[in-house]
């Protein structure tokens, strides 16, 4: 899974707060799919940036996915290298085309698992906060009060009698 960081996490729910504000959102587009969301804001190009890189090799996101190659030169590649870059696996990505994670779907309660598409919004919207949620959660269990307490306690004064 995706690396705990503050940037992980915020990717998710920023991308996630964009689907919520109604940004156009088309499962069969490569710009304005799960990945594809998450690609605008991890590196701020367009949909249609997004789209024209994707078009110069054949294939949906998983098949992209599937051919990437650092050192390929293909736009596309770079915009993987980016996500890649930030701490998303290439796993990550194939399973947020399909919202297919299970470690994320077994946070999801059953019934609403069970109903979710991969190409409805809402259910993009769950997926990407549940997966920021457990991230969170992680980080959160990495962080020891005694360490940000020792390295933050300022030297206080001797007490003058």
């Amino acid at each position: 899974m995706a690396q705990s960081t503050l940037s992980v996490i915020q990717a998710l729910r920023d991308t996630a707060q964009r689907l919520v504000a109604q940004a156009p959102y088309q499962w069969g587009h490569m710009g304005s799919c799960n990945c594809g969301h998450l690609a605008q804001t991890i590196t701020k190009l367009t949909k249609g940036e997004i789209h024209a890189r994707a078009m110069q090799r054949y294939g949906d996101w998983e098949r992209q996915i599937n051919d990437y190659c650092p050192t390929s030169g293909l736009p596309i590649d770079d915009t993987i290298d980016e996500m890649l870059a930030l701490g998303f696996t290439r796993q990550d990505l194939a399973h947020l085309e399909r919202l297919a994670d299970p470690t994320i779907l077994a946070a999801i309660p059953f019934e609403r698992r069970n109903a979710m598409r991969h190409n409805q919004r809402d259910d993009v919207v769950l997926y990407l906060r549940t997966w920021a949620d457990l991230l969170e959660s992680q980080l959160l269990a990495t962080i020891q009060l005694s360490d940000l307490t020792t390295a933050t306690t300022p030297l206080l004064p001797a007490a003058v009698h």
